[in-house]
C-alpha cells in the first residue's frame, strides 16, 4: 500500500459520511448563535454533529485530532502527524443558503498538510490530494492554470472572523487585491483553496484565517502542481496564506 494511503482512504470515507449527515438536516440544524468572544463568528448546531461524527472515526487511529470546535485532542507537534478538521466550513453559507459550505479534513505534520479532502455541500462532490498524492476530484485530476499575468487573474479571499479591520488592515487589503483582475469571495476559504487547483481561479489570500479553514485546501492545491506559503498569524492557530498556480507571485 502506498504511504498515507490508508489514513487518505479513512478521510475520504469519514467525509463522505458526514456529507451524507449533512444532507439529512432538519431545519432546526441552522439554528445559530454568535461566539461570545469573536462577534463576527457564528455557529450552527450542525457544526457539532458533524464534529462527533469525525471524531468517532479519526481518534480511534491514534493520531492526534485538532478541531475546530473540540480544540486539540492529543499532542499536535511539530514532526508528528495530526488530523486538522473543519467539520463545516462555510457555516454561515449554509445557515442562510448563500452559498456551497464544506467538510474539510486535513492530516498535517505540524502545519504542514500532507492530504486533504473536501466535501462539498449541497453538489456531493469529493476532492482530495496532497504533495505526493495528486489531487483529484471526483477521480478527475485538478491541475492549477497556466495564466501567468496577475493583471488577468482571479483572486479568491474573504474576511476572517479575526480580520483586521483597522484603516491600514483595509489599507493592505485594497493593495493586495487591486492588482488582480477579477476578486471572489466564496465564504469558505477551503472551496476558496479548491478553486485554486482547479485552475478556475489563479490566487488565493487571506490573513489571519485559521489552520483547519485551509489545511485540506493547501494539501489539493499543492497536489494539482501549485505553490503555497503559509506564515504564523497573530492568534493561536492562525495563518497568513497565500496559495497560486505557480506562476501569480503575491
Amino acid at each position: 500500500m502506498k504511504p498515507l494511503q490508508a489514513e487518505l482512504d479513512l478521510a475520504r470515507a469519514v467525509a463522505g459520511e458526514a456529507l451524507a449527515a449533512l444532507a439529512l438536516a432538519r431545519p432546526e440544524s441552522t439554528r445559530f448563535e454568535f461566539v461570545e468572544t469573536l462577534p463576527r463568528e457564528m455557529k450552527a448546531a450542525t457544526d457539532r454533529v458533524l464534529e462527533d461524527i469525525i471524531l468517532k472515526r479519526l481518534l480511534p487511529t491514534g493520531i492526534a485530532v485538532l478541531s475546530e470546535e473540540a480544540g486539540a485532542l492529543g499532542e499536535c507537534n511539530a514532526n508528528d502527524l495530526c488530523w486538522v478538521v473543519d467539520p463545516l466550513d462555510g457555516t454561515v453559507n449554509f445557515i442562510r443558503g448563500l452559498a456551497p459550505c464544506a467538510v474539510s479534513i486535513a492530516l498535517c505534520r505540524g502545519d504542514v498538510p500532507v492530504l486533504g479532502v473536501i466535501a462539498e455541500f449541497p453538489s456531493g462532490k469529493i476532492a482530495w490530494g496532497g504533495a505526493t498524492l495528486g489531487a483529484y476530484m471526483d477521480q478527475q485530476p485538478l491541475r492549477v492554470s497556466a495564466l501567468t499575468e496577475k493583471g488577468k487573474a482571479v483572486l479568491c479571499t474573504g474576511f476572517p472572523s479575526r480580520f483586521d479591520f483597522s484603516e491600514p488592515g483595509l489599507a493592505g487589503f485594497a493593495r493586495r487585491v487591486g492588482a488582480y483582475s477579477k476578486v471572489r469571495m466564496l465564504g469558505a476559504a477551503s472551496l476558496s483553496l479548491l478553486q485554486v487547483a482547479k485552475g478556475a481561479a489563479e490566487a488565493y489570500a487571506e490573513q489571519d484565517i485559521m489552520l483547519w479553514d485551509v489545511a485540506a485546501g493547501l494539501a489539493l492545491v499543492q497536489g494539482a502542481g501549485g505553490c503555497t506559503a503559509i506564515k504564523a498569524g497573530r492568534f493561536v492557530h492562525s495563518l497568513d496564506v497565500f496559495a497560486s498556480n505557480g506562476h501569480i507571485r503575491d
